[in-house]
């Protein structure tokens, strides 16, 4: 360009951003990542229980059975045979499924975004849980939805708060974990379960019902898929992962949909990445193939319940009187509310200064928020670090 030109301004970032948030949680685990921290922040699994010999046998195998496919571009719906093997899994925990219902996805998180961008045009009404998973807050906010908050309480959301606000909107979507909730830990009964159904049923919107931690329970009974009650089978997609149970960084995720839907998941995952990585997929279904899941899921169960228990019996110690907090039922969480003026964004700081961090809990909330509450994860420390972390809270709860 000659000297004399001035160069002109470059275009702004698009308008989508200027609502949208970077995650605070990401921005903390940053924070926190060096050693000398003890970090109750991250929903992260635990990295000494990944089955990495089992995991590098099943990438030996793929790569020397069959490397022209493990290495090609594949269909965008997914590996044939990770689908079957899904479908097998869901069928067995009581949701009867075949291959073809399911979509291979690069993680739940973009079996989220495929939803957005399948279902919600700019404006659409979308209801969260109160509070609600993050990025599912930031997926909806690119899609320029228009985020409504239900109530909850210790059992989840809302039926009768629910109702009232799919009777004066017009719904698009409801999404929802219902199982071990992120970030509360919560379970939603079953009866609720089926109040939600029948709303969904009665006022016509989709559910999208995420459930990257329902294969982690170490006490009760599982409760029944929401996508298995008759009244809404016609009208949820289920979101899965293998993150939590075989490792995050696979990003192997998939949806179950109903055969309209999918379809146009498909398109829009064919604009977004053609496919998910093949080998990942090939390599996943053959560990699921040679391996037993199951058992290496148990040893986590048992590693996990162990944590849960130490963290919830130290509490009692490290937080000020008058908190309060659950005992999940499986999951990778636990939800405290401090007493009344404490405010766990600011303290966060104090806490990072005695070497331990945690989540606040007020980024959570698309609604108003509550300054004392504050998400604490177990799965990643030995009861021995826990309990360690535990009096570090409580100096800098002091």
């Amino acid at each position: 360009m000659h000297p004399l030109v001035a160069a002109a301004p470059l275009p702004p970032t698009a308008s989508r951003f200027a609502g949208v948030a970077a995650s605070p949680v990401r921005e903390i685990l940053a924070l926190t990542a060096r050693p000398d921290v003890i970090s109750f922040a991250g929903g992260l699994p635990a990295p000494e229980l990944f089955d990495v010999p089992g995991l590098r046998s099943a990438y030996d195998r793929v790569l020397t059975d069959s490397p022209g496919r493990a290495l090609q571009y594949s269909t965008t719906e997914g590996d044939a045979d990770l689908r079957s093997a899904v479908a097998e899994r869901l069928t067995v925990r009581g949701l009867p499924t075949e291959a073809d219902d399911l979509v291979i996805t690069t993680g739940s998180q973009q079996a989220l975004t495929l939803m957005a961008t399948a279902l919600l045009e700019p404006g659409a009404v979308v209801l969260v849980e109160d509070p609600c998973y993050l990025a599912a807050l930031q997926t909806f906010g690119f899609a320029g939805a228009r985020v409504v908050p239900v109530p909850t309480d210790d059992d989840g959301i809302i039926p009768a708060a629910l109702e009232e606000i799919a009777g004066r909107e017009r719904v698009t979507m409801l999404y929802l974990i219902p199982t071990f909730q992120n970030p509360t830990g919560r379970t939603l009964p079953g009866s609720r379960r089926a109040a939600v159904a029948e709303a969904a049923a009665r006022h016509g919107f989709w559910i999208v019902e995420d459930d990257p931690y329902g294969e982690l329970r170490y006490d009760g009974d599982p409760v029944q898929s929401v996508a298995f009650l008759p009244a809404a089978a016609d009208r949820t997609v289920l979101l899965g992962s293998f993150s939590k149970v075989m490792a995050p960084g696979l990003r192997l995720g998939h949806l179950r949909a109903p055969a309209a839907l999918r379809r146009s998941c498909v398109i829009a995952k064919q604009a977004a990445d053609l496919h998910t990585s093949t080998i990942d997929q090939a390599a996943a279904a053959r560990y699921l193939r040679d391996s037993d899941l199951d058992a290496h899921i148990g040893t986590m169960r048992t590693v996990y319940r162990e944590r849960r228990d130490a963290l919830l019996a130290g509490l009692p110690a490290a937080l000020p009187v008058g908190s309060r907090w659950n005992r999940p039922e499986g999951g990778m969480f636990v939800w405290v509310n401090l007493p009344e003026g404490y405010d766990a964004t600011e303290l966060l700081t104090t806490a990072v200064g005695h070497r331990v961090a945690y989540v606040p809990g007020a980024p959570f909330y698309s609604g108003a928020p509550d300054k004392g509450a504050v998400r604490l994860s177990f799965t990643t420390h030995s009861p021995e670090e826990i309990g360690e972390g535990l009096l570090r809270l409580a100096r800098a709860f002091a």
